[in-house]
C-alpha cells in the first residue's frame, strides 16, 4: 500500500503541533525530487517527496543529518550522549530537543514529522517512539540504520565504512541532496586514506569499559574494521561478539602490543581514558602487561567506536598513535 505524507487530516490524528506549511510555520524550500523507495531493515520505505519536518531519535542520526546540511528540515532531535561536534553545534542549537533520552510516541507525533530516523533499534521500542510499522500506518516513513535492524537476519552484520557510506547515501537520497552525500563520503574517504599506516603485526586491545569485567572489542564492529584499515590486528578479533565481556587473565595471556582506550563521557567508574590508565597501572594482573609498562596507549573518543560519521575519528586517532609509537 502506498504511503502518504502528512495531510490536514493526519495532523489532527497526530494531535498538537500543526503541519508544516500552516499559517505562521512556513516550511523551508526543498529541492524537487522523485519519490524514493527503499527496503530498510526488512521493511519497505516509501518517501513521496523530500521531508521537511524530520525527527532524529539519537545523536548519530542527528549528526549525519546536520553533516548533510539538513538542520532546517528537522522538527526535533533527542538523546544527546556526547558533546555535539563543534562544527555542527550552531545548527544543532536551532533544532528543538524533544527529550533528554528517547521521546515518547506522543512527543514524536506532536512534532508532526514527515520522516523519522534512528541508528538504534531501541528508539523504536513500544515505550519510546513506537515500532516503525506503526509510524508507517500514520504515513510517516521511519528509517533505521542497517547496522541495527530489529531482526538480526536483516542487519549488516559486519561493520564496514562502505556500508556506513551506503547509509549516508540513503539519507541524502531521501532528502534530495545526493550531491551533498557524495561530498561527505569523499571527505570521509580522504580522511581514512590519510589514517592508513604501513602493515604490521601490531596487536590492539580495544578496551571500552568496565574494571571488574572489561568489555573489549571483538569481531565485526568498528574497532575490527579500523584495526584492519591501519594495518594492525584486533587482539580479540576471534571473539564471536562485537563487544564480549573479557577477563584480565586472558588479556594478560594475549599481552597486546598497544591498548586503545575508549574515552567515555558518561562519568561512570573507569569510563574516562585516564581512569582506565590509572586502573591498568594499579591492577596486579594488568600492571605487568608490556603495553602498560611501556605506556603504549592510544586514546579514542568512545562515541567513535559505534557506526557513525565519528567512526573516522577512531581510524585517525589509532593511525596517528601507531605512527607516534613507531618513532
Amino acid at each position: 500500500m502506498k504511503m502518504v505524507f502528512i495531510s490536514v487530516g493526519l495532523c489532527a490524528a497526530l494531535a498538537a503541533g500543526g503541519c508544516a506549511g500552516s499559517a505562521g510555520s512556513a516550511a523551508p524550500p526543498v529541492p524537487a525530487a522523485s519519490a524514493v523507495d527503499l527496503t530498510n531493515c526488512g521493511l519497505p520505505l516509501h518517501v513521496a517527496a523530500p521531508p521537511k519536518r524530520a525527527v532524529t531519535l539519537e545523536q548519530n542520526a542527528t549528526e549525519i543529518m546536520l553533516s548533510l546540511g539538513l538542520g532546517d528540515r528537522m522538527a526535533g532531535t533527542s538523546y544527546q550522549t556526547d558533546p555535539v561536534l563543534p562544527k555542527l553545534r550552531p545548527a544543532y542549537d536551532k533544532v528543538p530537543v524533544l527529550a533528554k533520552l528517547y521521546p515518547s510516541r506522543e512527543a514524536v507525533r506532536a512534532a508532526t514529522p514527515d520522516f523519522v530516523y534512528s541508528t538504534y533499534t531501541s528508539a523504536y521500542a513500544p515505550d519510546a517512539a513506537g515500532p516503525r510499522a506503526d509510524l508507517a500506518k500514520l504515513g510517516v516513513p521511519a528509517y533505521l540504520s542497517p547496522f541495527a535492524c530489529e531482526n538480526a537476519s536483516d542487519a549488516t552484520a559486519t561493520f564496514s565504512f562502505d556500508a556506513l557510506f551506503g547509509e549516508i547515501r540513503d539519507i541524502s537520497g531521501v532528502f534530495g541532496v545526493a550531491s551533498r552525500g557524495e561530498e561527505l563520503i569523499h571527505e570521509q574517504q580522504d580522511r581514512l586514506a590519510a589514517a592508513t599506516v604501513p602493515t604490521s603485526d601490531t596487536s590492539l586491545l580495544w578496551y571500552y569499559s568496565g574494571t571488574t569485567t572489561p568489555y573489549v572489542a571483538g569481531r565485526g564492529g568498528v574497532p575490527d574494521a579500523v584495526s584492519a584499515l591501519v594495518g594492525a590486528r584486533n587482539a580479540f578479533g576471534d571473539a564471536d561478539q562485537k563487544w564480549p565481556a573479557g577477563n584480565w587473565e586472558e588479556i594478560a595471556q594475549r599481552n597486546p602490543d598497544v591498548i586503545v582506550l575508549a574515552d567515555l563521557t558518561r562519568g561512570g567508574d573507569g569510563d574516562s581514558a585516564q581512569a582506565k590508565i590509572d586502573f591498568l597501572r594499579k591492577n596486579p594482573v594488568t600492571s605487568t602487561l608490556d603495553a602498560v609498562a611501556a605506556g603504549r596507549f592510544v586514546i579514542v573518543p568512545g562515541s567513535s567506536m559505534d557506526p557513525s560519521i565519528r567512526s573516522v575519528e577512531a581510524a585517525e586517532a589509532v593511525g596517528a598513535g601507531l605512527r607516534k609509537l613507531a618513532r
